[in-house]
């Protein structure tokens, strides 16, 4: 994406990710390709950084794996799966996310 080269890196990251629907997710690295100059640890940096009352979706960024990546003190990795669970994503016996049937795919190119 092109954005105007005033607005920060993480609130053009929290850009991105305003754009993932309920019901899918997307990664680190999916958001990272879309923000130019920007890594999936970025990303991860990005999101660690949201206040408690924020309007942006964390819970639908995973890792490439399909599965949610620890967050400090533990209950962010419970409460992320809870939320996402709400939203209709299923995870299997092995914590992860079928990323076929659930992953965002992304801005149309036109």
């Amino acid at each position: 994406m092109d954005f105007p080269p005033e607005i920060p890196l993480y609130e053009r990251i929290y850009l991105v990710i305003r754009h993932v629907p309920a019901g899918q997710v997307a990664t680190y690295g999916q958001i990272a390709a879309l923000v130019d100059g920007c890594t999936a640890r970025m990303v991860g940096y990005a999101l660690a950084a949201l206040g408690p009352n924020t309007d942006v979706p964390w819970q639908r960024v995973i890792n490439s794996q399909g599965k949610i990546s620890p967050r400090s003190g533990g209950i962010g990795s419970a409460l992320q799966r809870q939320i996402l669970e709400a939203e209709g994503i299923a995870f299997d016996a092995r914590g992860k996310v079928d990323l076929r049937k659930f992953g965002w795919p992304g801005f149309e190119v036109e």
